[in-house]
């Protein structure tokens, strides 16, 4: 069996499932681990009944980042090449319109915070390790991290954790802003990541996707308009006037 790090999805009715897993533990995201978990992304967008995806993984760690042996024979024009695969995929994973969880069972470094970061929400368990240690290795965060980390935490905080380089407990992660929630074991997770897909299932599926669309390009006016292009904010207001639940609370 190879070692390589790859993406698996499952769905069960509007839930979609995307499972990082290595043969040996490890996981690790080499170009070609990147490029087939953007293949896994894609064939989630082309799911039209999939309203919440859930990442996650297997094995010893989350991800423990990118592929330092790979990196290390990479001219420039290489490291642009393997870099373009990861900011793809992980673009690819935040303009999904379904909502995304990662559920971080184990430490998520480099690379695989990048793929965190990436998601909607962040739920890890107390035992799990974050951070984002690039500088330490004479490099960057290349897959988006730093626009991402600077617009969710802010930029003090993100030039804190990313000059420093120094992985934080999930607890730390949490009062920075890093994860939304913080659970005891992997047991626990299964049950947050149900309470977090049952709070947020009163927005219509159009919405919340233009909603995270217009947070990634500003064009909060043009997904206003577009709403009305969707049937689902006819069928929302319709449902308001006439005191009944719309159709996708009916489901």
């Amino acid at each position: 069996m190879s070692s390589e790090t790859r993406a698996s999805l499952s769905v069960d009715g509007d839930l979609a499932t995307i499972t990082i897993a290595t043969a040996g533990g490890l996981n690790i995201m080499s170009t070609a681990a990147m490029v087939q978990l953007g293949e896994v992304v894609a064939e989630v967008r082309r799911r039209k009944e999939v309203r919440t995806t859930v990442v996650r993984a297997e094995g010893k760690v989350f991800v423990a980042g990118a592929d330092i042996k790979e990196m290390l024979a990479l001219d420039p024009a290489g490291a642009r090449r393997f870099g373009e695969a990861g900011m793809k995929t992980c673009d690819a994973l935040a303009s999904l319109p379904s909502v995304t969880i990662a559920a971080i069972h184990a430490a998520a470094l480099g690379g695989g915070l990048e793929i965190a970061l990436a998601c909607d929400f962040r739920i890890a368990t107390a035992s799990a390790k974050v951070g984002l240690p690039e500088s330490s290795l004479g490099l960057i965060p290349g897959w988006g991290g730093i626009r991402r980390a600077a617009a969710l935490i802010g930029v003090p905080a993100a030039k804190r954790l990313m000059f420093g380089a120094e992985p934080m407990s999930a607890a730390q992660a949490k009062e920075m802003g890093l994860l939304d929630e913080v659970v005891a074991d992997e047991a626990a997770m299964n049950d947050a990541v149900t309470r977090l897909r049952k709070s947020l299932v009163k927005g219509s599926p159009a919405a919340v996707a233009r909603i995270k669309r217009a947070l990634l390009d500003a064009n909060e006016l043009g997904a206003f308009e577009d709403c009305f292009a969707t049937g689902q904010a006819k069928e929302g207001m319709t449902a308001f006037v006439e005191k009944k639940p719309p159709g996708w609370l009916r489901e």
